[in-house]
């Protein structure tokens, strides 16, 4: 990747460097002003000293990456999406829908030495960032692929263990994945046993009747969490006939993957068995109508 162009941050709250995909004879001043009135057309870098963090524009922050500890999980929402290894606990293949700053494929890739990853992303801007997050090169067991994920997933082969979706443009979900024919294709390529999980942040307009959908093709084997921390929620819904969660099993389980990854998987189950009680997902997707 040739050097990112360095600016001072001009944003009164998100202070440090911004970096940006820019030639080294752009003009400062003018990339500052489209900073600053949201009308800069790429994706762009803050880094504070501590942590980088992915923008669009200054309203919704898309990833942050601790520099220090460059291959955790910085935001809680992407360790909860974490939370399908309780069901499928040796995925021979994950595929990512949305790149972002890299952070779910680098915890996958370092964590998962078995597991073959694809990551796709429709903005090549977001992928010309990918050192800026040290993600790490293609190879045997990781590709990167600039496409649309719909149309991925509807070309792609049956068997994928795990869908991972965390998929944003600066107007919030991507459209062309918030629609049935898009679950009905995840439905298809997902293995028996397969897990689809979805970030859903953002405007609540941009996903409304997401849950809806997913409920109908899945036949109601949908969980959906809350996020307070980050203000998202985590949909997932379950390809297995007859899913029937063995939460006693799960809560056990659940302290061997907290020592195994480091993410606090008794929380998360906790947090899916009350939902589930609670029939939080019916209620997200009647509210959605």
């Amino acid at each position: 990747m040739s050097k990112l162009f360095e600016i001072p941050s001009p944003f009164e709250i998100e202070t440090g460097t911004v970096l940006m995909l820019e030639p080294g004879w752009a003009r400062e001043g003018e990339l500052r002003a489209q900073l600053l009135d949201e009308s800069y057309p790429k994706p762009f870098v803050i880094d504070n000293g501590k942590s980088r963090f992915l923008y669009f524009n200054v309203r919704l922050m898309q990833s942050e990456m601790s520099l220090k500890a460059p291959h955790d999980l910085a935001l809680r929402y992407t360790q909860k999406m974490m939370a399908f290894l309780l069901f499928q606990p040796r995925p021979k293949r994950i595929v990512l829908i949305g790149l972002g700053g890299g952070s779910l494929i680098k915890f996958c890739y370092q964590r998962m030495p078995g597991t073959h990853l694809t990551a796709v992303e429709l903005n090549p801007d977001v992928i010309a960032l990918r050192d800026a997050f040290a993600v790490p090169a293609d190879d045997e067991r990781l590709q990167i692929i600039e496409a649309d994920g719909a149309e991925f997933i509807e070309n792609a082969e049956k068997g994928i263990d795990v869908l991972l979706v965390d998929a944003f443009d600066k107007t919030g979900f991507a459209p062309s994945l918030a629609n049935r024919e898009f679950f009905e294709n995840a439905y298809a390529k997902l293995a028996g046993n397969g897990v689809l999980v979805i970030n859903l942040a953002g405007e609540k307009e941009t996903y409304a009747g997401l849950i809806g959908e997913a409920m109908h093709v899945f036949d109601d084997q949908v969980i959906v969490i809350s996020v307070p921390d980050d203000g998202n929620h985590v949909l997932y819904a379950f390809r297995e006939l007859y899913f029937e969660p063995r939460w006693r099993w799960l809560h056990n389980y659940a302290k061997e993957l907290r020592a195994k990854f480091g993410l606090d998987f008794p929380a998360f189950v906790q947090k899916m068995e009350r939902s589930t009680k609670l029939g939080l997902a019916r209620r997200e997707a009647l509210r959605g109508r």
